[in-house]
């Protein structure tokens, strides 16, 4: 039978620890996540208990630094890797993506912010207690980094922030912001990060929530209109944020592969459960040659992207990390997910097009998978600059 778990190859790169800490993480999503997916769905919201739950867990901590509360002693990427999958096993990407958040509005701070920076911020988020978010996309533009036009300019011991970010994924709910803005000239070399609190004066934001996937996931639009802010919350040095943006893009993109690879399966598990159990012209649906070929292809792609995926994490974990493979690995789990998300529709018929299927939420989710993060075309022009062509 073909299962989430049945899926997955064996590896070299997973141990006794990486079981462990999936079983421990499975009773968590199963208790405490899979029964409340739909509700909050359609409230387009997590409830704050998740987040006091999650740091119960451990969730929250996985990877950051044991003097701010993190777990970083005895853990590794895969660790990560198995939390994403645990996590996306739900149908709903939304709920990585927010609860989660604070994976890409962190490491800013925790590698290069100021101690102050990483004492008044870092343990609080650890602890679910409060809440954190990446501010770079514009209205104007959205992986053209190189040219964000919101400005900082310096003033005092302040800065005065001026412009707006959108499709921030936890702008509602964070207490904090780690924003791009511009504060010399143009490109990469006038860019600096900013923390900057959401309840400084100047500041609003409004929700996003009439979107195509990710409803559980919390989207807001931000404005700053003359928000000052204190000079000592600059992340890094001045006109040198663009390093603190770019220093996670692996890990990221490494999360997007796994949770588009995890839909995936998801996709698989959902269909041949129902190929089994639907019969067509006299015999289950799993047993007509042409929805056999299509387990087969859907099988054959989710292994080859789940070798390449262990392996560009071995090579991140070891210092070996090659940006033009992690771009194409996206590229390749984005497309798999697709493809995955279509071909179960196709076997579920009828039943895959009505909510509360798994793989109707997931074929929705599919195309803020193959953009967030750098999109498809994106990864693609980095990857054959990153090659030398």
């Amino acid at each position: 039978m073909l299962t989430f778990d049945s899926l997955r190859l064996a590896s070299p790169y997973y141990n006794e620890h990486h079981a462990e800490w999936r079983s421990q993480l499975r009773k968590f999503v199963e208790r405490e996540i899979m029964p409340n997916v739909d509700e909050w769905e359609e409230a387009c919201d997590l409830p704050q208990s998740l987040w006091d739950k999650a740091a119960d867990v451990g969730l929250l901590q996985l990877g950051y630094p044991e003097q701010y509360g993190g777990l970083s002693e005895g853990t590794d990427i895969f660790h990560t890797i198995v939390a994403v999958e645990e996590l996306n096993r739900t149908g709903a990407g939304g709920i990585y993506a927010t609860l989660m958040v604070h994976g890409i509005g962190l490491p800013p701070v925790v590698h290069f912010g100021s101690d102050y920076l990483k004492d008044m911020v870092i343990a609080p988020v650890l602890r679910g207690e409060k809440h954190i978010s990446l501010a770079i996309t514009e209205p104007g533009g959205g992986s053209d980094v190189a040219n964000l036009s919101t400005s900082a300019v310096r003033d005092g011991d302040d800065y005065i922030i001026n412009g707006s970010k959108t499709f921030i994924t936890g702008g509602m709910r964070a207490d904090w912001y780690t924003v791009a803005v511009r504060t010399g000239g143009e490109g990469v070399g006038g860019i600096s990060m900013i923390l900057v609190p959401a309840d400084a004066a100047g500041f609003s934001r409004t929700p996003l929530n009439k979107k195509q996937g990710w409803w559980c996931s919390d989207t807001a639009t931000l404005y700053f209109d003359n928000v000052r802010v204190p000079a000592k919350n600059l992340i890094g040095g001045e006109n040198q944020g663009f390093m603190p943006i770019v220093h996670n893009f692996n890990n990221e993109r490494l999360a997007l592969t796994a949770g588009a690879l995890a839909s995936a399966k998801v996709c698989i598990e959902e269909a041949a459960t129902w190929a089994k159990e639907r019969k067509t012209f006299g015999k289950p649906l799993s047993k007509h040659q042409v929805i056999r070929h299509k387990f087969a292809e859907m099988v054959r792609q989710v292994n080859a992207t789940q070798a390449y995926m262990d392996s560009c994490a071995w090579q991140i974990q070891n210092g070996k990390a090659r940006p033009a493979d992690i771009a194409l690995l996206k590229v390749q789990a984005t497309m798999v997910m697709e493809f995955c998300a279509r071909e179960a529709l196709q076997i579920l018929g009828g039943a895959g097009y009505m909510r509360g299927c798994k793989s109707e939420r997931i074929y929705r989710e599919v195309r803020v998978n193959a953009i967030g993060g750098g999109s498809e075309e994106i990864m693609r022009d980095l990857a054959a600059r990153q090659l030398g062509l």
